[in-house]
């Protein structure tokens, strides 16, 4: 029964550092779409510049989130590969150490996943406010430039990736559990042993 477990543990630890690089892959993303929107933020002091899509600042609003989402998707990957540093993919019997990183993995993602869902949920909300039909026609009809999108393709899936950490977490706390009672009956089963020995 460990090999089974051991072997869970090894994939559950190395899925836990691949959600982790989902999230750093999405947080240099999610700026896709709302990007194209930058030609359309004014300059008054430039002429040229004097046609605003009503919303496009949120290229800017957003650009301290983004700068968080990457530093805190970095974090989460350093924290999943303290998984590996403790050996929790391949001990036996958990330690300290093997409890510590599993909890802070937890901690981070739950951590991490709140903050997110806030900004993203707020983000989006303010993306639908953009003036579309401006957008649209400015894009197609007058530059001629990157493809005119309404999607909200790159708010939508941050839901998912920053959900994957979580159903890790989870996962590895019932690890935890699975291991602690598999040394347990381990131990009665030796203590069991011994007795008979005795007798």
């Amino acid at each position: 029964m460990f090999k089974t477990q051991i072997k869970f543990q090894r994939i559950l630890c190395l899925v836990a550092l691949i959600c982790a690089a989902v999230t750093f892959v999405y947080a240099l993303g999610i700026m896709t779409d709302v990007y194209k929107l930058f030609r359309y933020v004014p300059y008054p002091e430039d002429p040229h510049y004097a046609v605003e899509v009503e919303g496009a600042w949120i290229y800017f609003d957003m650009q301290p989130f983004n700068e968080s989402l990457i530093a805190v998707s970095i974090a989460l990957i350093l924290i999943a590969v303290v998984l590996f540093i403790t050996n929790t993919h391949t001990r036996r019997k958990y330690y300290i150490g093997n409890y510590v990183a599993v909890g802070l993995y937890t901690a981070a993602s739950l951590a991490s996943t709140i903050w997110a869902y806030i900004n993203i949920i707020k983000f989006k909300a303010q993306f639908l406010q953009v003036d579309f039909e401006t957008w649209k026609y400015l894009t197609e009809e007058i530059y001629k430039t990157d493809p005119y999108t309404e999607s909200t393709f790159w708010f939508d899936i941050g839901f998912f990736a920053h959900a994957l950490p979580i159903i890790v977490s989870i996962l590895l706390i019932i690890n935890v559990v699975w291991k602690v009672s598999l040394v347990k009956q381990e131990r009665a089963l030796i203590e069991a042993g011994k007795t008979e020995n005795q007798g």
